[in-house]
């Protein structure tokens, strides 16, 4: 069983899109679970639209931040395979299989992706990467820069068990996730494009682009995020 989890807050203007490429992607028995975080708009409405069975909507949420909107999205699955989805982008055909494959040797995987304008059209030079520099694993690399980018995983559940429940002020879900699977298990980057990121105005992350973070926040943001690996790595005993 495969479950998608979305986080979802004012998506309107995409979230249909992104849910006609990712519905004919699973199969009768996956899920798609949406978490929405208190939207105003028609978002809600548009879900609803698709009167698809696969879909389980957690609405009225009050999280105010999307990390921890999407942990209650992932406390939702049921699945043994979990892909993450943003409300804005589409998924290129063909992205569920590869993933599949990739995660019988692998406990997570993260795809490229191509890099879209609001209106759909590619962008081009630095504009068009959403990794900047090379993609490998490990903690420390990624700690220092992070390579896994949520709208791009798919994981086994093992990596979902030893990640929740998230520790607090976490700035990025896929963050703690990637480094979870990087500490406990193994991961893979694959080269092929099977997701059309959006950038738009309102994106809630600085994926493909420099932040603008002041130093002292981002060295902040890594030593509580530092912090929180050890603790979890000296005190999770597996089930088994």
């Amino acid at each position: 069983m495969i479950s998608v989890c979305m986080a979802t807050y004012n998506g309107d203007r995409f979230i249909r899109r992104q849910l006609e490429t990712i519905l004919p992607q699973l199969g009768p028995g996956d899920e798609l679970i949406i978490s929405d975080d208190s939207s105003t708009d028609k978002t809600i409405e548009i879900i609803e639209s698709f009167c698809d069975p696969r879909i389980r909507l957690f609405r009225n949420q009050t999280f105010y931040s999307s990390a921890y909107n999407f942990e209650n999205a992932l406390r939702g699955a049921r699945g043994e395979i979990i892909f993450l989805s943003d409300q804005d982008d589409e998924w290129v055909e063909g992205w569920v299989g590869r993933a599949l494959k990739e995660l019988k040797e692998v406990s997570l995987v993260i795809c490229d992706a191509e890099m879209v304008n609001a209106n759909g059209s590619l962008r081009h030079g630095s504009e068009g990467l959403i990794y900047h520099g090379r993609r490998r694993p490990g903690v420390l690399q990624n700690l220092y820069r992070n390579g896994y980018i949520g709208c791009c995983c798919a994981f086994r559940r093992e990596v979902l068990d030893v990640a929740l429940p998230f520790p607090p002020k976490l700035p990025h879900h896929d963050w703690w996730l990637g480094l979870m699977a990087d500490m406990f298990y193994s991961t893979r980057f694959i080269e092929d494009k099977l997701i059309r990121h959006r950038m738009h105005d309102r994106n809630d992350s600085f994926t493909g682009r420099k932040s603008t973070r002041p130093l002292g926040e981002k060295l902040v943001r890594r030593y509580h995020l530092a912090a929180a690996l050890l603790h979890r790595r000296l005190t999770w005993r597996s089930p088994a």
